[in-house]
């Protein structure tokens, strides 16, 4: 029976790494994949999953109006997928992750979503709570804090490298926007 996966992660722990080497092992043994990125992203480039070990492969990207299961149905109709990957997951909708349960239950393909279970604030995104909620297996990838604690809280920085307590929920950037924390040097980086 196929399944719905949710990897999350602190920014920068590996999510994307992680999906390119999954993707890799299905192609490597013949099977097709069919792979999704969040159209806002475009640090690597329109529709490309990039890691910071150089590694990348493209991708369809999703916005907020993408009817994924229609995709990936007009797809795997066309020729079977053994597996839909879906990087930046946390941008999804709910409506979207519900598409992505929809394939695994009826449609019979594995999905695996990659993301950031919460925003710069601490609050849960749209696409990561209802992953959290409907998945059948959550993976949490390990990153860690410069204090050697688990990783598992994203602080924004300005230009200055000072945390940023306020501002839209989305506002894709690397290392030079946001810092992985623990909870403990989170809450004392919001708090000034």
């Amino acid at each position: 029976m196929a399944k719905l996966y949710f990897y999350y992660a602190s920014m920068n722990a590996g999510k994307s790494t992680t999906l390119l080497q999954a993707d890799f092992n299905y192609r490597e043994r013949g099977m097709r994949t069919m792979l999704f990125t969040a159209a806002v992203d475009e640090r690597a480039g329109r529709g490309v999953i990039a890691s910071r070990l150089e590694v990348e492969a493209p991708a369809t990207p999703f916005d907020a109006d993408s009817d994924i299961a229609a995709l990936v149905e007009a797809e795997h109709l066309a020729a079977p997928l053994a597996c839909v990957l879906i990087d930046e997951a946390q941008f999804l909708t709910a409506g979207q992750v519900d598409q992505l349960a929809y394939l695994a239950d009826t449609v019979g393909i594995p999905v695996l979503a990659y993301g950031l279970r919460t925003d710069f604030v601490g609050a849960l995104f749209e696409g990561s709570a209802r992953l959290l909620a409907l998945a059948d297996t959550l993976v949490e990838i390990k990153s860690v804090c410069h204090c050697g604690r688990k990783a598992t809280m994203n602080v924004r920085i300005d230009a200055q490298g000072r945390p940023v307590a306020q501002g839209r929920q989305t506002e894709v950037g690397g290392n030079d926007r946001y810092v992985a924390m623990c909870r403990r040097h989170f809450t004392q980086a919001l708090a000034g």
